[in-house]
């Protein structure tokens, strides 16, 4: 059953949701709520103009879907993706170590033991994602995005998405829609965190230009996970009248980050600073260099029809001192065009998009042995080629003036090649040359209803693709490993709507998987990647709410909650256990007071009351936890504000998240992440 337990966190959420004040009215005076992440018909007008057109244009979607502003980030301390998308229901992100966060939308990548998959994540619609899906989130820089979005499963199709998670992607601040001049701002805090961050942007003529830099460093909470990041994005611009521009973005980004390593859940709650002693010994570490360049256009080509389309290019260095050191240079290119349609048939109203998206991407693999650190005999030399190519359009017919009809689809096609050259004597001992394509149709069927005051209702059912990546393949001798794609077939339904006193989002989902792409860790100690199986059929159901509540002038309570029901469904070798990883219950509330005079005061609590399945064969669980935070902040004059962002205030010693393993009886169980403790951290920002 979707509903198979009761939570306290549900009935707390909703609670508020029967009172009266659910009747329409008009927004009270002074109002202010820059942080809202709901997405509905009726404009908040607090919104800057860029974030209603962002939320607008997300509302035509019939699911969920969500926007983080960047006005959101101007009050809190948020290094990282996990920051960014806490408010959102439905998103499974928590940091492990410096900026590697796990991040899965209704159970996608769900065994993933490292890095992204199953999610498509990129800034302007360019990926991170490498072109066989493989991801990672640490060249995420949230102070160099303008807003971001949030499409949650079959609703990436704009992006050309089959995957069950779907999509974030970030939008990259330009000289027209910064907000401001010139910026600065200064993080500091616990475990010599420290964080410089500046901006600058405007408009002359035709032409507008941004460029912001970021430069971080800290000694982290653990032993073995001191880091430094430096970021970079300059962004022109060349306007040929409305809705038309040409524009060239470049970003660069470095890395390094010390690994501390997974622990033993008794390590975890009892000596969560500690580091694994084998990343201790082998100076776990991972550094990254980035180079991402896009030449895009916006163009207008009529009243009712409007075309965007990329080009872009990315390079990647890795260097990754683990069990191995990995050694590693990807190159990434490929093209997007898209268009958009608003217009009649047959004298109904009716909108759509509809574009290509093509993905090249090679990648040089050797490993070495892990002399502390350096590289010692090389291991393995091996060649990944990965192509990647989407069609994709959907349409919304209104046959009548609140009700519309959605239908559309993604046909798809990726190819993997593999080239592995031996190195006897040290290392691999066969030569292998092998490769796989993957074909589908990923149709989608919604409808969507409107009230006149911006209130709605959506349905829609959605097909989802998933082609193994090459860490799920894992080629040995005899070619890829037998794993296949996964399916699914997804269900969802949703109201949203927004009132002076109440904004609210609820979705219900579920799933059918066929093939899901599981892992379990093989040896955590030696940080040996984790295998990856096909299970059988498998469910994944769940209930996404969120509800701000402004009760009183000044007064917002915001509760978030999410419901995973994720199982085996009759598996021959695990039967109708649980799937593990993503807490049953997690729900977040921050009840925040703004003051006249300019200043803030909100308390917070995350809390998951159920305990979480660790192995498939369901003998071990992490416990549950309830997280206190506390945040502050003053505006000093019209261009300064400060702010205290102090979190985990009673010392909760938790568990954040861990890996799955097979039977927690038979396997090493040191795949424990454990949660930091008190910190505080202090924000200036400066403003012209």
């Amino acid at each position: 059953m979707l509903f198979k337990s009761t939570a306290a966190p549900l009935a707390l959420l909703l609670a508020a949701a029967s009172a009266p004040a659910f009747a329409q009215t008009t927004p009270q005076d002074g109002a202010t709520d820059l942080g809202e992440v709901i997405v509905t018909g009726a404009r908040n007008p607090e919104d800057p103009p860029v974030v209603a057109e962002a939320r607008r244009r997300l509302s035509r979607t019939p699911g969920a879907v969500a926007v983080v502003s960047a006005e959101s980030l101007e009050t809190r301390y948020a290094p990282n993706l996990a920051d960014v998308l806490r408010d959102v229901p439905g998103v499974y992100a928590q940091k492990k170590w410096g900026g590697d966060v796990r991040i899965s939308i209704r159970g996608s990548g769900i065994g993933n033991a490292n890095h992204l998959r199953g999610l498509f994540v990129s800034q302007d619609g360019i990926p991170f994602n490498e072109a066989d899906g493989f991801g990672d989130v640490q060249m995420v820089d949230p102070l160099l995005a303008r807003f971001t979005e949030v499409y949650k499963g079959g609703n990436a199709l704009r992006f050309g998405g089959a995957l069950l998670g779907g999509a974030v992607n970030l939008v990259t601040p330009n000289g027209r829609t910064s907000g401001e001049t010139a910026s600065l701002r200064a993080d500091f805090g616990s475990w010599g965190t420290g964080r410089l961050h500046a901006e600058v942007g405007g408009v002359r003529g035709d032409w507008d230009g941004f460029i912001g830099v970021t430069g971080a460093t800290a000694e982290g909470w653990r032993q073995n996970s001191d880091g430094q990041q430096q970021y970079l994005t300059a962004n022109i611009g060349r306007s040929f009248g409305e809705d038309r521009e040409a524009r060239l973005i470049v970003q660069g980004a470095y890395i390094h980050q010390q690994i501390p390593g997974s622990l033993t859940l008794t390590q975890a709650l009892n000596t969560p600073v500690m580091a694994a002693a084998a990343n201790v010994a082998n100076d776990y570490q991972r550094d990254y260099a980035s180079v991402r360049t896009t030449l895009s256009t916006r163009w207008r080509l009529s009243p009712g029809l409007l075309f965007e389309g990329a080009v872009y290019g990315t390079w990647k260095d890795l260097h990754h001192p683990i069990f191995q050191v990995i050694d590693q240079q990807s190159r990434n290119y490929g093209a997007f065009g898209r268009l958009d349609w608003e217009g009649q048939v047959f004298g109904l109203r009716a909108d759509a998009f509809g574009g290509v998206w093509y993905r090249v991407g090679d990648l040089d693999a050797r490993q070495f042995v892990n002399v502390r650190g350096s590289s010692g005999p090389r291991t393995a030399k091996a060649r990944q080629n990965a192509r990647a190519l989407d069609l994709f359009a959907e349409g919304r017919l209104f046959v009548t003036d609140s009700i519309a009809l959605v239908a559309g689809g993604a046909w798809g096609r990726a190819e993997r090649d593999y080239q592995n050259f031996a190195l006897p004597g040290v290392g691999t001992t066969f030569n292998l040359t092998t490769g796989k394509d993957y074909d589908w149709f990923a149709p989608r069927l919604g409808i969507l209803w409107e009230s006149a005051s911006g209130a709605q209702a959506y349905a829609n059912v959605t097909r989802s693709v998933e082609p193994p990546n090459f860490g799920s393949l894992s080629p040995t001798a005899g070619g890829f490993a037998p794993v296949e794609a996964q399916e699914a077939w997804t269900w969802e339904a949703g109201v949203r709507g927004r009132t002076a006193r109440f904004s609210w989002d609820i979705a219900v989902y579920r799933a059918n998987l066929d093939g899901e792409l599981l892992n379990f860790v093989v040896n955590p100690g030696l940080g040996i990647p984790a295998a990856t199986f096909n299970a059988g059929k498998t469910i994944h159901q769940g209930v996404e709410a969120g509800l701000d509540w402004r009760f009183a002038p000044g007064w917002r309570l915001r509760q978030t909650y999410t419901l995973s029901d994720f199982k085996f469904d009759g598996d021959r070798v695990y039967g109708d256990n649980d799937l593990p990883l993503v807490p049953p219950h997690v729900y977040r509330a921050e009840l925040r007071y703004d003051h006249p005079v300019g200043w803030f005061v909100a308390p917070s609590v995350e809390w998951t009351p159920s305990d979480s399945w660790v192995d498939y064969r369901n003998t071990l669980k992490a416990p549950g936890y309830a997280v206190v935070n506390l945040g502050f902040g003053y505006t000093l004059n019209d261009r300064a504000s400060l702010f205290v962002d102090a979190r985990n205030l009673l010392d909760e010693r938790y568990v954040s998240n861990f890996s799955a393993v097979t039977d927690a009886r038979t396997a090493s169980t040191a795949v424990f992440w454990p949660g930091e403790g008190v910190s505080a951290f202090v924000g200036l920002r400066f403003a012209y």
